[in-house]
């Protein structure tokens, strides 16, 4: 289950469609939102699981689950703020959403990618309480006009203390006889989702303020949820709130990703056996369900090209037939996936015009730049990064990389010595026999982004991307781990006055040269000589 879907959120679907939906609307939607909004809506609708179908709906999320139930805790429970945090698609957003729905607890929910702002965001928030749906009889505006954080305090007390109130009313009403109640309790939850989005805005004292908002408020009815993509690490102020439990979502596992990919497929046998193929080799640039979901989708049609019968459960014969036909076809997928975008320098693009390289039989030419192992872009760019942090002393960084990420042409050009050439042999003779130095991983990643954060496109690739830079599309941490693996970077031990863990390449310059070359990347003019 990815990270962005929402398993069956009817009520927030009718909630909020009626400001985004176009064309002939449904009758039965027109009938649903011309009823008014009541207290029962601020939880999901008559559909309910139990823990069982909770657990089974969440493969790999176990332990997370039994802890925010934990945390959470029994009917009308006060609890401390929690902070979801871990990577993309890992199922976090679903986890919390599934479980609000074991639970039939009321709460409000916000992504900061849709409330793209503070005012959108309070508005959001706001207009859940007040249980008011934007639709054209108001002119689709919001419940209260909200754009100030001071503002935003005073109004949220006043819809949360008449939303308890509500809630109070109803458990009284349900213990006396029996209504079509769907809420349990009398608290009410605040999810925040996506909140490393809020880095993103001009408003810098928007994260703190949400921090504080349980200080603030003062309301033991109230529960904060915070889900993020990055860790609590990169939210700390010198503003003092209360401390949020923290709930790590790890990356799945590829068992996890087993479980996920073929409990919804109608022939599970057959998928099953084309998972075998490929979520092995897939696993190791990156475990997040959207990007391998995209890829696999494709590569299950390579895969069941030669089949008559999808329906056929394959056997051992037909499972090798099936991967021969697939194999040629997963290294171009994977490239395809793992893609950093990246312009190679105007003396490159002008030797490519001069001298166009014929490919020869004899392995010679265009075939020279070709290495012999699949590699993704992000992690060739990964590897030449880790060469020029081992083969550069660190104090040189500065006069590599200009303050735009990339090449810095203007070199100071003075006079040196007779001394001072002499001193820079010794030197460099001297850090050719130590071998490849070492290096901490911030150092590493600072590299790593200089060379492919400038995205210098020609004039064709600009006017078909608008100049827009994507950046990375993989997990850099995931790339490096894998090159670990497979001896291309080492872990050295930590630096006992940083108290960090070094790392130093070990590949040779040959290899670096063949890969920059593949990549068409200069890398002679990032190598100290």
């Amino acid at each position: 289950m990815g990270e962005e879907e929402n398993p069956q959120i009817t009520r927030r679907a009718t909630r909020l469609s009626s400001s985004s939906s176009s064309g002939t609307p449904d009758p039965k939607t027109v009938e649903s939102e011309s009823k008014p909004l009541t207290i029962n809506d601020l939880a999901f609708g008559n559909e309910s699981i139990n823990l069982d179908e909770l657990m089974s709906s969440l493969p790999g999320r176990r332990a997370q689950i039994h802890k925010l139930l934990r945390i959470i805790g029994p009917l009308n429970s006060p609890i401390s703020p929690i902070f979801m945090y871990g990577g993309a698609s890992v199922g976090k957003t679903s986890t919390i959403l599934q479980i609000f729905k074991y639970l039939k607890r009321p709460f409000v929910y916000c992504s900061c990618i849709t409330c793209y702002s503070p005012r959108v965001l309070f508005e959001s928030v706001l207009n859940q309480l007040f249980l008011h749906r934007r639709r054209e009889s108001n002119g689709y505006s919001s419940a209260k006009r909200c754009d100030k954080p001071s503002d935003f305090v005073n109004l949220l007390r006043e819809a949360l203390v008449k939303v308890v109130e509500d809630l109070k009313m109803n458990v009284e009403k349900s213990g006396s006889k029996k209504s079509a109640q769907r809420t349990s309790g009398r608290m009410v939850y605040l999810i925040f989702d996506n909140l490393e989005r809020v880095r993103e805005w001009n408003k810098s004292d928007i994260l703190p303020f949400l921090f504080k908002l349980y200080d603030v408020l003062k309301m033991p009815e109230v529960g904060l949820i915070f889900v993020s993509a990055t860790s609590p690490d990169t939210y700390y102020s010198d503003t003092g709130f209360i401390e949020p439990v923290h709930v790590y979502f790890p990356d799945y596992t590829e068992d996890d990703l087993h479980q996920i990919f073929t409990r919804s497929q109608g022939n599970s046998k057959l998928y099953s056996s084309f998972l075998e193929a490929v979520l092995r080799p897939f696993c190791r640039v990156t475990r997040q369900v959207d990007e391998l979901s995209t890829a696999f989708s494709s590569l299950f049609k390579i895969y069941c090209e030669g089949l008559d019968d999808l329906g056929a459960v394959p056997d051992e014969h037909m499972k090798n037939r099936l991967y021969c036909h697939l194999k040629p076809h997963i290294g171009p997928a994977m490239n395809e996936v793992f893609k950093v975008l990246s312009r190679p320098s105007p003396e490159v693009a002008t030797n490519k015009i001069k001298h166009k390289v014929v490919p020869m039989k004899d392995g010679f030419g265009e075939s020279s730049n070709e290495i012999d192992f699949h590699m993704s872009e992000c992690a060739k760019y990964l590897l030449i990064s880790a060469f020029i942090a081992s083969r550069n002393p660190a104090t040189l960084d500065a006069s590599l990389f200009d303050s735009t990420g990339g090449y810095s042409s203007r070199k100071r050009k003075r006079k040196s010595s007779q001394k001072s050439m002499e001193q820079k042999e010794i030197a460099e003779q001297e850090s050719v026999m130590k071998g490849p130095g070492t290096f901490p991983l911030e150092r590493l990643l600072a590299i790593f982004q200089c060379i492919t954060s400038v995205a210098e496109y020609s004039t064709d690739d600009e006017a078909e991307t608008g100049g827009n830079n994507n950046g990375l599309m993989c997990d850099v941490l995931l790339q490096l781990s894998s090159l670990c693996n497979a001896n291309f970077i080492s872990k050295g031990g930590s630096c006992p006055l940083e108290g960090s863990l070094r790392y130093r390449s070990m590949v040779s310059e040959d290899l670096a040269l063949k890969v920059a070359r593949n990549l068409k990347f200069p890398l002679s003019k990032y190598l100290y000589r």
